[in-house]
């Protein structure tokens, strides 16, 4: 049996809709449409432009035509909209890296200290985790029911409201233990619980597509509709000994573990519990990865399709003169990443790139060097033993940053596949559909029928060492 499967994959800077055929040995992927994801800024709040999204998804379901067993949507995590009691939205949603929530996290805090949060709901603090979110948000007395990024785009497909479990897991409301909202958090926060939907499992059906689509009756899946969890879904590992890294704007680093890991160590580290397809634990960190070249390159006013080029250049400049921490806070906005990074080197005594490929160099180094800290660390916490990496997404066409990674951690790195998260999209909507009997099964597929790199590590662990450990030392100043 083969059949013919579409996914809707939002990422935070631009959207498409690809569709594959699936069946015995066969997961071939075309893509059908490609949008941006252009950001709004309106009376001094960030905004994601939801409805020009919502009309590129029904321009992309329709470019795909009739013949499609199942849809799926999957996003970037943690922002929501509010609908009120009509079922109309109430204003765009705000964008995660908006500032709104700085003045809220200690509020959020006096009610339920970091400790018992992290023991409830087992996330890193991140300032824009919908929990503080929520605690800034001005409309929400208004609202009768809240809808994370996916399932507000199914509900606009269906007329069905829900919540999936992966991307339900990122907020803060749910509880890492039960696999369900918590009412602990939900209640000492002072949040309206009626608003949060049911849960849905990857895997189960969300609706069907209404006529608006122009593919009336077509089945709607939930999948993982967190984008990172639909790509481990696609690390196409043959044993349980791996690391992934889901690379794109940003790098989530870590291990797939049976069980939430909930101690204080784990807290102090900033690792998050994060739901994966089948009752896995994505346990990771955020680093703030390929943001930091878009973001330069748009400060040059450089077009995309000159990324191969600088990272070339970038690959003959000499390598860690000087390193960042990616996650400085100074990195998260949007704007002039090159005079951020220069500043941040000037400040801890490094000298400052002096060319563009120096920066872009720069940035490769420090991200190498930070999945070298996570996953040693996720290692260390976990006691999860680690023999191989598997890098995914957009970042494992950037050979320069595959190959540092596999000199910084000491460890090989299998690269691939580009499309992991519209692959486990797929992958687990084919599962539904019962061309695929497990998570194994649609791994090996991956691995079977996508084109994957392979990097060792070619230099000797002692400059990364003194990296290190001079970057260490410039953050305890």
């Amino acid at each position: 049996m083969t059949a013919r499967i579409a996914a809707i994959d939002l990422g935070a800077t631009s959207g498409r809709v690809i569709t594959a055929r699936v069946g015995d040995g066969l997961l071939d992927l075309t893509e059908v449409h490609r949008f941006p994801n252009r950001p709004v800024e309106a009376a001094g709040t960030l905004h994601w432009n939801v409805l020009s999204l919502y009309q590129d998804v029904l321009e992309g379901l329709r470019a795909a035509g009739p013949g499609l067993a199942s849809v799926g949507i999957d996003s970037w995590a943690v922002d929501y909209g509010l609908l009120d009691a009509s079922g109309t939205l109430l204003g765009d949603p705000v964008h995660y890296r908006d500032d709104r929530t700085e003045a809220v996290i200690d509020d959020v805090h006096a009610k339920i200290s970091p400790e018992r949060l992290y023991a409830v709901n087992g996330l890193q603090f991140l300032p824009f985790n919908t929990l503080y979110q929520l605690a800034a948000e001005r409309l929400l007395d208004r609202a009768e029911t809240l809808l994370l990024i996916p399932d507000l785009l199914a509900y606009w497909l269906t007329g069905e409201r829900g919540a999936e479990a992966t991307n339900a897991s990122t907020t803060g409301l749910y509880d890492a233990r039960t696999g369900t909202w918590s009412a602990e958090v939900i209640g000492a926060l002072g949040l309206p619980a009626e608003i949060l939907p049911p849960l849905r499992q990857p895997g189960t059906p969300s609706g069907l597509l209404g006529p608006s689509t122009g593919l009336p009756g077509v089945p709607l899946t939930a999948v993982a509709s967190h984008d990172t969890a639909s790509a481990v879904a696609a690390v196409p590992a043959t044993n349980g000994n791996f690391a992934y890294i889901s690379c794109g704007t940003w790098s989530l680093a870590g291990v797939e573990l049976p069980a939430p890991i909930l101690t204080e160590e784990s807290r102090t580290a900033n690792f998050t519990n994060e739901a994966g397809v089948d009752g896995t634990v994505r346990y990771l960190r955020n680093v703030m990865g390929m943001w930091l070249v878009s973001e330069s390159m748009r400060t040059w006013n450089m077009p995309a399709s000159e990324l191969p080029a600088l990272l070339a250049a970038a690959a003959e400049a000499p390598g860690l003169r000087s390193v960042i921490d990616p996650n400085d806070p100074s990195f998260m906005p949007p704007g002039d990443m090159p005079s951020r990074i220069t500043a941040y080197c000037s400040r801890t005594g490094q000298p400052a790139p002096g060319t563009r490929a120096e920066t872009v160099r720069c940035i490769m180094d420090s991200l190498a060097l930070a999945h070298r800290a996570v996953l040693r660390e996720a290692a260390e916490l976990s006691g999860h033993r680690i023999d191989t990496i598997h890098l995914v997404g957009g970042g494992s066409r950037n050979t320069l940053l595959c190959q540092l990674t596999a000199d910084a951690t000491g460890l090989p790195v299998i690269a691939g596949p580009a499309e992991a998260t519209a692959l486990g999209n797929i992958g687990i909507q084919a599962r539904a559909l019962g061309l695929l009997p497990d998570l194994p099964a649609l791994r090996s597929l991956i691995a079977e029928t996508q084109p994957l790199a392979h990097y060792h590590p070619s230099t000797p662990e002692t400059p990364w060492l003194e990296a290190a450990a001079r970057l260490e030392l410039a953050g305890s100043h």
